[in-house]
């Protein structure tokens, strides 16, 4: 975490050393705070809901697994002393088994999780972006940073300088 900031304040040093020179060009600068916009929104409390709802029942079902995974140990633990060998090997392995089932089950709803939020939160994410686009044209912005994220959301003007800095490097 260190390390990012450190590069969004060595970027933004960069930013400020060469806006001068943009500056002289004409080019104009503009920020927003995406996360801030995105909390304003309407549709945001409620898709926020919609996540929340799912990231619980979700978590039912884990808590569900956990007791069922819980009474299998405690029946194990009581009953060990009177169980045969045979019956001790079963019941390790569906202990065993279960554990597994739960971890890869954990694994799966948090990836789940993080494809409904893309799902809900991704339309109005690109809705965030074509406003921002518009408002940059109508306003001669030439780039738009999103202090929220520390990213650059609009450029129109730019010119892409990875040709220059690969051969700079040497690179094909």
């Amino acid at each position: 975490m260190k390390s990012l900031k450190k590069v969004i304040a060595l970027l933004s040093l960069v930013l400020l050393i060469s806006s001068v020179g943009f500056a002289q060009t004409g080019a104009k600068f503009g920020y927003i705070d995406s996360n801030e916009i995105l909390t304003l929104m309407p549709e945001t409390d409620s898709l926020q809901q919609e996540l929340k709802a799912y990231a619980d029942y979700l978590d039912e079902q884990m808590s569900t697994m956990a007791m069922e995974y819980q009474s299998k140990v405690t029946t194990y633990q009581d009953n060990y002393n009177t169980m045969s060998d045979l019956i001790r090997q079963t019941k390790e392995k569906e202990i065993t088994d279960l554990q597994a089932r739960i971890q890869a089950f954990q694994q799966s709803a948090d990836q789940d999780l993080g494809a409904k939020q893309a799902e809900l939160f991704n339309p109005l994410i690109e809705k965030v972006k074509v406003a921002i686009t518009e408002v940059a044209r109508e306003n001669n912005y030439n780039y738009i940073f999103d202090v929220g994220t520390g990213a650059l959301v609009f450029y129109e003007t730019g010119d892409n300088v990875l040709p220059l800095v690969k051969t700079k490097l040497g690179i094909q």
